[in-house]
């Protein structure tokens, strides 16, 4: 997928901004991981990560095919002064370069859509340690903010309607219907898709201690 990657990063950085802590907040209260090694999978300019490496006692590896976004990463992992916390990795979900077990929490926004989905859970509870937890989707932190989001993504001249499509597509009625059937698919025994108007469409896997 080709992407103009300091367009993506602008967008994030000026319209998505707020959602990081507040999801980051309910990552840790889902989950209740903060310490160990989190895997920010698709991490783009890595604000969520960021965002939980500031709030936790997570070691928080950043991880994209893109290596210009691994570029934006590092910038902004020196700005915060987290280097000696944090890591770059360059690759594909589809095939993590990562060995079995060795991450206990694995987080994802907005990335696994564009995913082989199958694959990508397979290769994600692989990476788990024993105890480990998955919470990948897409959300907005609030209902609030999601609507303020809405707002300012139709309002860009260049949006056409693109961005509303988008968002049916992606967190429609049938979104859960096709994670449930790729996750039984992958062979995941334990899962949870957690669908609600204020947190957004979140799958959340946990592996058995």
């Amino acid at each position: 997928m080709q992407m103009d990657v300091s367009k993506f990063d602008k967008i994030a950085r000026e319209v998505f901004a707020p959602a990081y802590p507040l999801i980051a907040a309910q990552v840790v209260e889902r989950t209740g991981i903060t310490e160990g090694v989190c895997l920010d999978i698709g991490c783009g300019g890595g604000y969520l990560g960021l965002a939980l490496a500031q709030t936790t006692g997570l070691f928080v590896r950043f991880f994209d095919q893109s290596r210009e976004m691994l570029e934006i990463v590092r910038c902004n992992i020196a700005a915060h002064g987290l280097e000696t916390r944090t890591d770059t990795l360059s690759g594909d979900v589809e095939s993590i370069p990562l060995p079995d077990g060795s991450v206990n929490l694995a987080v994802s926004r907005g990335s696994v859509f564009f995913w082989d989905q199958v694959q990508a859970f397979q290769e994600i509870y692989r990476v788990l340690a024993p105890g480990g937890m998955s919470y990948i989707g897409g959300g907005f932190g609030s209902a609030e903010l999601k609507a303020e989001i809405n707002r300012k993504m139709e309002a860009r001249p260049e949006d056409n309607g693109q961005w509303r499509e988008r968002m049916a597509k992606n967190l429609g009625a049938d979104a859960p219907r096709q994670f449930e059937e790729a996750l039984r698919s992958a062979g995941i025994p334990d899962f949870e898709i957690d669908n609600s108007d204020d947190r957004g469409l979140w799958v959340i896997i946990r592996k058995s201690p």
